[in-house]
């Protein structure tokens, strides 16, 4: 499990081609990332030794790369290698894995043509993502006061790293009240996606998710679609709006982190821990574990 301090721990990081001791990865003060937010990463997890959809986060790693604007300066195939590489040379079977790419410190300035682009990956031992008793009786929601952007004002569909500031915003807010996370809406006022996690709710037997045309269609999403419909359960991806929660029956979040993750109540509104949501929970386990 990790320590208290990221910076403190033991173990090998891959960075720029090469593995490093852990507290020697270190990197400029005037790097760009660090001031103008120029970085992109992926969030995956490893179970029995095997990092789930490891080829389809390194595509989108690459994606979100190339809507910021880098060239990336290794294939796709050398990042699966050195992710698979950092596992087995850190000795987990069950662990979290996060590459990252950021833009360096020969420029300081909005304008960075000329920094190199930096790739790190980094895996340590992370439980789940909430505390197993709160998870299992159903995640408490804030409602934020901050929206996803529009599509023409950000990168929406990037997982880069600037536009996670009003979620880090979102979630601090919502724990200093006692919750969990928050749900944010998006700049229309549509249901949007937690901090880092998209939402389903389920109704008379079929699913609800909002369209993902402002934020992460996340690779989890997708596969929780996929078990659904496998199940027979339909599936219908639409804009949502707020005050359609009180006709809702079940809710959950899914993401990398969080997995499938039942919810109990977002803001005045309130949910069941019901069959539909264990199922999808159960089967979800069973696929990242090669049982099902």
């Amino acid at each position: 499990m990790a320590s208290a301090s990221f910076d403190k721990m033991n173990g090998k990081i891959w960075m720029d081609g090469q593995f490093m001791e852990w507290q020697d990865t270190n990197v400029h003060v005037l790097t760009h990332a660090m001031h103008y937010g120029s970085a992109v990463f992926e969030g995956q997890r490893a179970y029995n030794g095997t990092i789930f959809k490891l080829k389809e986060h390194t595509a989108r790693l690459f994606a979100s790369a190339e809507m910021l604007g880098m060239n990336v300066p290794w294939t796709e195939d050398q990042i699966n290698e050195a992710c698979l590489q950092c596992l087995e040379i850190n000795g987990y079977v069950d662990a979290y894995c996060r590459p990252i790419i950021w833009r360096g410190s020969e420029m300081m300035g909005i304008s960075a043509q000329s920094n190199t682009i930096h790739a790190a990956i980094a895996i340590w031992e992370w439980p789940a993502y909430f505390a197993e008793e709160a998870r299992m009786k159903g995640l408490r929601l804030d409602i934020s006061d901050w929206q996803r952007p529009a599509p023409n004002t950000a990168p929406v569909h990037a997982k880069a790293a600037g536009l996670y500031m009003i979620c880090t915003l979102s979630k601090h807010a919502a724990e200093a009240k006692g919750y969990d996370d928050a749900m944010m809406f998006d700049y229309r006022g549509q249901i949007a996606e937690a901090t880092g996690a998209n939402v389903f709710f389920v109704k008379d037997g079929e699913l609800h998710t909002p369209t993902p045309d402002c934020f992460l269609d996340g690779i989890t999403r997708r596969t929780v679609i996929g078990l659904a419909e496998k199940r027979g359960i339909k599936v219908i991806e639409r804009a949502i709006m707020p005050e359609e929660m009180a006709g809702f029956e079940q809710a959950f979040l899914t993401g990398t982190a969080v997995e499938v993750s039942p919810l109990s109540e977002v803001g005045p509104y309130t949910f069941e821990v019901g069959d539909m949501t264990k199922a999808l929970m159960k089967d979800y386990d069973a696929l990242v574990r090669g049982e099902g």
